[in-house]
């Protein structure tokens, strides 16, 4: 007979699988071109074994538009691609479904890090699976193709494995290994997190690692293996763009600060102790490490990006505040099994975004999912059993437990209304909408064109044209003129007889199809159709001259 537990968390997973999978292709309401980037190249993998670039099945990175993307999510979206065809829904499907499995395994994790028999753990367990699968953070990241949630539930299962292979079943640190490799060649960040985790729980069990020296080893080995590929790559040039563009270290405001109040102060020597630097870039790292628990940020608006956030609903609930407050004390208070793990990873999680520029982040922390469930699970649990103790009046009780729900049901269904009828309309333009509609219109008459000119002003037009046109990478390879410029962006200028233009060029001869953004449009054109946002205004127009 199956135990009471596993029917909630079978509910429990269902209800994630609903509100992820829940019209998938429509809301968020269109790509964004990460998206279609993993789209196509996972359709020309498909079809070639090849990129949109024509390397042959890249282990190391996708160059892309020049960001270098860890290989995986493509990998992953190859088979729902070819399934599904080329739609919106088939590329989300990874990022949607490894997002419900990391609900799954919240579960278990949470079982093995509180082992103690006396501990509410299964309680907090399905509490922990229940919040991470209703959590505004976790559904808006694990709905659109966002690597980030893929790496997550790597994390979470290279833990889990880790914990069951130490207590019992010596050879799941073999796919601990594979787990924690895969996250490493998935997402940037976890390049920085996943070795931190593997060095803490290397430290933190190291009796128990030496004494299964060879499940320890043969893990080892095999995940190395799985990274041989990637491992070169991580010391080159291109490796270390995307942290120069964004990291504060490269900021020369910090600098020029530095220089000036020490000028202020006549370049006195005890001036270039107190204003050096090395103190002004520890100071802003320090300051960005705390943005990350400004309450505005975790309970009220979310991240300023309305890519992660609805801007209307914190990353977590407003009613969860009280509950992670008393988890973090019960925590430290009773200390249950490898309770040191949790705030370890919190720390580690924030840690690398706390480096970039624009802070907080909801997308580079996402690594620090499920900690913030799991301590506010373990509140949860904690007041219920504290309530036990003190034998509390059964009507007090209810009123209290029935007033926590009602919260949790208030922030919950604003939480949907607002993703299901406000944010598309609102945000639409955030998600690069428009293309979609344009491209369409497009191939319905660009028999009647030479050429068919596409302003870039939404950005990287020409693999929107790849996506919803469906063209065969061997076509894009043989015709597309690309411009690679000397920091490793790569800038597709044309394919065919489309161009894609910064600045427009109207002495083209022959029958030419412009589109722009509205307000760009000359006086005079003829505009031919026009493709709005979805709350009605002006977007994209296609017009002749």
């Amino acid at each position: 007979m199956i135990k009471k537990k596993y029917l909630f968390l079978g509910v429990i997973v269902l209800i994630a699988g609903i509100l992820r999978f829940w019209h998938l292709g429509s809301n968020p309401p269109s790509l964004s071109w990460d998206e279609a980037a993993w789209g196509y190249n996972a359709y020309s993998l498909g079809l070639t074994g090849r990129d949109e670039f024509g390397r042959f099945l890249p282990l190391d990175y996708f160059e892309s538009f020049g960001d270098f993307k860890p290989p995986v999510y493509a990998y992953l979206a190859v088979l729902p691609v070819k399934i599904l065809g080329l739609t919106e829904s088939a590329v989300r499907l990874p990022s949607a479904l490894l997002g419900t499995l990391t609900v799954l395994l919240t579960f278990f994790l949470v079982k093995e890090l509180f082992s103690r028999k006396s501990f509410s753990k299964d309680s907090i367990a399905l509490i922990a699976s229940f919040l991470l699968a209703i959590s505004p953070w976790h559904i808006l990241l694990s709905r659109a193709a966002f690597e980030a949630n893929v790496a997550s539930f790597f994390l979470v299962a290279g833990v889990t494995f880790f914990l069951i292979g130490i207590k019992r079943k010596r050879w799941w640190l073999i796919f601990s290994a594979i787990s924690f490799a895969l996250s490493l060649a998935t997402f940037n960040t976890a390049r920085i997190v996943a070795p931190l985790l593997i060095f803490g729980l290397a430290l933190g069990f190291k009796k128990e690692l030496w004494l299964n020296k060879k499940w320890t080893i043969a893990a080892i080995f095999l995940g190395l293996i799985i990274l041989l590929p990637t491992i070169p790559f991580f010391f080159t040039p291109q490796a270390k763009l995307r942290f120069r563009e964004v990291n504060i270290f490269s900021d020369p405001e910090v600098v020029a600060r530095a220089n000036q109040e020490m000028a202020n102060d006549n370049w006195t020597w005890w001036s270039g102790i107190i204003h050096n630097r090395r103190w002004g870039y520890t100071r802003a790292f320090l300051r960005r490490c705390l943005d990350h628990f400004n309450p505005s940020f975790l309970f009220i608006k979310g991240d300023g990006n309305p890519k992660f956030s609805t801007q209307r609903v914190g990353q977590l609930y407003l009613w969860e505040l009280p509950f992670l407050v008393l988890g973090c004390f019960l925590l430290f208070r009773k200390r249950p099994g490898y309770w040191w793990l949790i705030p370890y990873w919190l720390l580690i999680g924030i840690l690398p975004a706390a480096t970039a520029r624009e802070t907080p982040h909801a997308l580079r922390i996402e690594t620090t999912l499920p900690t913030w469930q799991i301590l506010t699970a373990l509140g949860v649990v904690g007041f219920l059993e504290w309530m036990k103790r003190k034998k509390i009046r059964k009507l007090f009780k209810s009123s209290v437990i029935g007033l926590t729900f009602s919260l949790l049901l208030l922030n919950f269904v604003y939480f949907q209304h607002t993703y299901w009828r406000h944010y598309p309309i609102d945000y639409s333009n955030e998600w690069q909408h428009g293309y979609k509609s344009a491209i369409g219109f497009i191939k319905t008459v660009e028999d009647q064109y030479d050429e068919i000119w596409f302003a870039d002003k939404l950005g990287r037009p020409y693999i929107y044209f790849l996506f919803y046109l469906q063209k065969e990478p061997q076509e894009f390879w043989q015709k597309a003129e690309i411009e690679r410029e000397v920091y490793g962006f790569v800038k597709v200028k044309s394919f065919g007889k489309y161009y894609f233009f910064d600045k427009v060029d109207f002495g083209r001869e022959g029958k030419v199809l412009y589109v722009d953004k509205a307000d760009s449009v000359p006086g005079g054109a003829k505009v031919i159709k026009t493709f709005p946002l979805l709350n009605g205004k002006e977007n994209l127009e296609a017009f002749e001259i």
